[in-house]
């Protein structure tokens, strides 16, 4: 069977395709950018990767029209520019004008619970994308989900850096909210069991897990299974913006992606009663079994994807790729070299950096600057890393953009996503056992060159001791 499948660079894509593949579907993933999709990792023959801009038209003719069936998987709630209602329409639009000129049967979409009369921007625009895709040739299924819980998911995570992070809580009104969490495990069976059950035809489902539970509930019942007392104190004086600011601040999300949650999260997600789950076979997990599962994975490393690779910031909206050649014109360059003797501890070394490991030399520095472009907007040093060993192209680590990452070349390139006044890159290279550690930046003006030159006496010690000690790991 020929699927597409739209957003695989997002979470619950990444999580789906493995699936397809092993079931011997033929998929073909639709990505903005190329360079951000590590198809190797997958190592199938019935794997192809296009590359299609959906607020484009004209690029969704590559295409097919050889396709079963579709999965819609599309969401821009993160946007920085606060109009990802609009965005999300034009992409419906786009997505279903193509999809009438295919043969495609049916189109799977992943939508929002939405069981009240006033709903959110978010919930309310995925309503509408709802609505348009039902307009249509092809049948449209929806699964509506509430709180996804599974290791890389942007719920789960958040709730585990407000549990971890505070002992004690003052939290706003929300955290009364009611929803239905539902785990991942579960969210892909339901996608993949669907699958051309023509009983599931222009029909609508909601799907959760067997809890309903407010947030105060998940966040306590969270710090349980992780041996943490936390006390948790619920205030009415906590606006809709300072809930928001304190959600940017304490955990990963995006400041754009705190409102939007926050404006949701006021609104209960609870299932309307249905048989999928007993027509399709699927045993609902438990919200506890659900966190259980989820470290699982995160100690055996097994994280497959993770909501904070598809949190981009403005720089990289137009991809990857114009930012892999470093430039040399116009900019500020400082390279530094160190022999060694065995190169493949000193690479291990270097595919390991940030994150937990940190960055070899003044982590504390590291940390500062990341709080200060967290307090200017920024993404700062919170999205960490999903693996602690293994990078591809497209990942995020800390406040950078992997761009380049190959074992075989034994060169590592990262693209600079913090509040910079100009462009910066980080490359890490092992030639001839010498390890070439360089530092490019390129200045905005006159405001550029002075940051540069702020930085620079703290490059000769950060940097110095950041390649000392990783070329001394042989």
């Amino acid at each position: 069977m020929k699927i597409l499948l739209t957003g695989a660079t997002g979470y619950i894509a990444q999580r789906l395709l493995p699936v397809l593949l092993q079931e011997g579907h033929q998929v073909i993933c639709c990505v903005r950018d190329k360079n951000r999709f590590n198809s190797r990792r997958f190592a199938s023959e019935n794997l192809r990767v296009i590359e299609v801009d959906f607020l484009d038209a004209k690029s969704l003719l590559t295409i097919p029209e050889e396709i079963d069936l579709a999965y819609y998987l599309i969401h821009s709630m993160s946007t920085q520019n606060g109009k990802f209602e609009e965005m999300e329409a034009t992409c419906a639009n786009n997505f279903r004008d193509r999809l009438e000129n295919t043969q495609a049967r049916q189109v799977i979409y992943l939508s929002g619970i939405v069981n009240e009369e006033e709903l959110s921007k978010h919930l309310s625009s995925r309503k509408n994308v709802e609505h348009i895709l039902s307009n249509a040739r092809f049948a449209l299924t929806t699964l509506k989900a509430g709180i996804i819980v599974g290791s890389g998911s942007a719920s789960f995570e958040i709730i585990r850096d407000l549990v971890e992070k505070l002992p004690v809580m003052i939290a706003p009104q929300w955290l009364k909210t009611k929803c239905q969490p539902i785990a991942i495990r579960n969210v892909i069976e339901f996608l993949e069991g669907v699958i051309l059950k023509e009983e599931t035809y222009h029909q609508s489902f909601d799907i959760g897990g067997p809890d309903i539970l407010n947030y105060k509930e998940m966040l306590l019942r969270f710090a349980k299974i992780r041996g943490l007392k936390r006390r948790i104190g619920i205030v009415p004086v906590m606006t809709p913006r300072i809930s928001s600011y304190w959600l940017y601040f304490v955990t990963s999300t995006s400041y754009a992606l705190a409102q939007n949650l926050v404006n949701s999260m006021k609104i209960e997600v609870i299932c309307s009663p249905n048989n999928l789950a007993s027509t399709l076979g699927i045993t609902r997990i438990g919200y506890d079994d659900a966190i259980r599962m989820a470290f699982d994975k995160i100690e055996q490393n097994q994280v497959l994807s993770s909501w904070k690779d598809a949190q981009t910031s403005d720089r990289l909206q137009k991809g990857l790729t114009q930012y892999m050649e470093v430039p040399v014109n116009g900019c500020f360059v400082e390279v530094r070299r160190k022999e060694i003797s065995d190169p493949e501890p000193v690479l291990e070394a270097v595919w390991k950096i940030g994150g937990k490991t940190g960055w070899y030399y003044g982590n504390w520095l590291w940390e500062m600057r990341g709080f200060l472009d967290q307090l200017a907007g920024g993404v700062g040093m919170r999205r960490g890393r999903k693996s602690e060993t293994e990078i591809s192209a497209g990942d995020t680590l800390d406040f950078w953009r992997v761009l380049i990452a190959s074992k075989e070349e034994k060169r590592l390139l990262l693209y600079a996503e913090m509040k910079l006044p100009g462009e910066a890159w980080l490359e890490f290279k092992i030639e001839d056992r010498v390890l070439i550690q360089t530092a490019t930046f390129r200045p905005l003006g006159l405001l550029g060159r002075l940051y540069w030159y702020s930085v620079m006496p703290f490059h000769g010690f950060i940097f110095g001791g950041m390649i000392k000690n990783i070329a001394a790991i042989q």
